[in-house]
C-alpha cells in the first residue's frame, strides 16, 4: 500500500468534549487537507453536537464538513450488527485509528484480519510532555492471536513525538485576526461583550470544577487592574455563579464586583473558540484539546489538567511546564509554573496570580515564539507519513 485513501477513526467520548474534540479535528484535517475519505465512529453524538452544531444526534449516519459520521452504538457493536454491512460498501479502511485506546469492536478487528492487505492500525494516545513518550512513540503491539500489528502514536511537543494537530492556515488566520482591531471589535460584539476599557485585562476561563475559583475571582476583584473574565457555559460556571450569589448561570449573564466583570458566553463550536483564545490576553484552559489551541493562540495560558486519583497529573503538568519554560528567564518560568500548580491545587492562587501578572509581558513574547517552534511538528502529516511507511513495509513483505 503506497497511498492511504480511506481512514476509519473510532472515538468513545470519555471527557465530554476532549476526546471527540481531538478526533473531530483530526478527521477534518485528513479529509479536507489530505484528501483521505474518513469515517468517524462516535458513541456520543450529543456531546459531538456541542462542538459541531450541524451534527444531528438522532441520525445513525450523516456527512458533515467532508467527513462521514456514524453512530457507534457500543464498543462491541453487539446490539447493532448493521455497521458491518456498512463496511462492505467501502470495506475496511486503509488506515484504522482507535482514539485514546478506545478498544475496537471485535467484529471490526476480525474484518481487518481477513484482509489480504492488512490495514495500518494506530492507537492515537493521549498528549503528554513526559520523557518516556519519546521511547514509546511508534512502538508495535502484535495482536495475540491474529495476523495484525497495532502501533502506538503519541502526540507531543518534541521532534521525537507525533507533534500536535495544526490546520494548514491556522497561524496565518490567527495573525490576521490579532492584527485587525476592527475584526476583534466585531468578534466581541458578536458574543455580547463590550469594547475594551483602557488598561483592561481580558481573560477566558474554561475549566473543570476547581476549588480555587472563588480565590482567583477575589484576587481579580481586589486587584489594581480591571479584569473582564469570559466564562463559556460549562462545568465551572455554577461555581462562578455561586461567587456572585447566583444559583446558576447562562449565556448572556453579566456580573460585576470591584475591578472584576464576568460575562457568560455560550458554548461554541471549535472555530469560534479559537477566536476567543486569540482575542483574550490570558487563557485558562482545560484538558488536552483546549490546551493545544491555547498554545496556537500565542497568548499566556494556564492549564487545568484532568485530575487523576494517584496524582500523576501533577507530574504531567510539571513535564509540560519544564518544556514550556525552556529558554525564558528563571523568574518568568517560576511565575508561570507557580500559577499552573496553584490552579491545580498546589499553592496559593492569589499570590501566584500576582507573580504571573508581573511577568505577563515576558510571557506574551514567549507564547508567540513557542507556537512558532511547535508548528514545525504537525501531527496529521507525521501520522500519514508513518502510516505510509508501515504500509510500504507490509507491501514489500507480501
Amino acid at each position: 500500500m503506497n497511498e492511504l485513501e480511506t481512514c476509519d477513526i473510532f472515538c468513545s467520548v470519555v471527557d465530554n468534549y476532549g476526546d471527540i474534540g481531538v478526533s473531530w479535528r483530526l478527521a477534518r484535517q485528513l479529509a479536507n487537507e489530505h484528501g483521505v475519505q474518513v469515517r468517524l465512529w462516535v458513541d456520543d453524538l450529543h456531546s459531538f453536537g456541542k462542538l459541531c452544531p450541524e451534527v444531528d444526534a438522532a441520525l445513525d449516519e450523516q456527512r458533515c464538513r467532508g467527513v462521514d459520521i456514524f453512530r457507534w452504538a457500543s464498543n462491541s457493536f453487539a446490539p447493532h450488527p448493521q455497521p458491518l454491512s456498512r463496511l462492505r460498501a467501502r470495506g475496511v479502511a486503509d488506515l484504522v485509528i482507535e482514539a485514546f485506546a478506545c478498544k475496537l469492536p471485535e467484529s471490526y478487528i476480525e474484518a481487518m484480519a481477513a484482509q489480504e492487505h492488512k490495514p495500518v492500525w494506530l492507537n492515537l494516545e493521549y498528549l503528554s510532555a513526559e520523557d518516556w513518550v519519546e521511547g514509546a512513540h511508534k512502538l508495535p503491539s502484535p495482536h495475540p492471536r491474529l495476523p495484525l500489528t497495532k502501533h502506538f502514536f503519541f502526540p507531543g511537543f518534541t521532534a521525537k513525538t507525533g507533534g500536535l494537530l495544526l490546520e494548514r492556515d491556522l497561524l496565518a488566520r490567527r495573525d490576521v485576526f490579532q492584527a485587525d482591531f476592527t475584526a476583534q471589535k466585531a468578534y466581541w460584539r458578536s458574543v455580547g461583550v463590550p469594547e475594551r476599557a483602557a488598561g483592561e485585562l481580558r481573560v477566558s476561563l474554561f475549566s473543570y470544577e476547581n476549588a480555587n475559583v472563588e480565590a482567583l475571582l477575589r484576587a481579580w476583584e481586589e486587584g489594581a487592574t480591571p479584569v473582564l473574565c469570559c466564562v463559556p457555559e460549562g462545568r465551572v460556571l455554577p461555581q462562578v455563579a455561586a461567587c456572585f450569589a447566583q444559583a446558576a448561570g447562562k449565556a448572556g449573564d453579566t456580573w460585576q464586583r470591584g475591578n472584576l466583570h464576568v460575562h457568560v458566553l455560550p458554548f461554541v463550536e471549535q472555530e469560534r473558540y479559537d477566536e476567543l483564545l486569540w482575542a483574550c490576553d490570558v487563557n485558562f484552559v482545560r484538558g488536552e484539546d483546549s490546551c493545544v489551541r491555547a498554545q496556537w493562540a500565542g497568548k499566556p495560558f494556564i492549564w487545568h489538567i484532568y485530575e487523576q486519583h494517584d496524582g500523576v497529573h501533577i507530574q504531567k503538568l510539571r513535564a509540560l511546564s519544564g518544556l514550556y519554560g525552556t529558554g525564558v528567564p528563571a523568574a518568568t518560568h517560576q511565575a508561570n509554573e507557580a500559577l499552573w500548580l496553584a490552579w491545580n491545587g498546589e499553592g496559593d492562587i492569589a499570590e501566584a496570580w500576582r507573580a504571573f501578572a508581573a511577568q505577563r509581558v515576558e510571557l506574551e513574547c514567549h507564547a508567540r515564539a513557542w507556537s512558532a517552534k511547535l508548528a514545525a511538528n504537525n501531527l496529521a502529516l507525521n501520522l500519514l507519513d508513518f502510516s505510509r511507511e508501515v504500509g510500504r513495509i507490509r507491501a514489500f513483505e507480501i
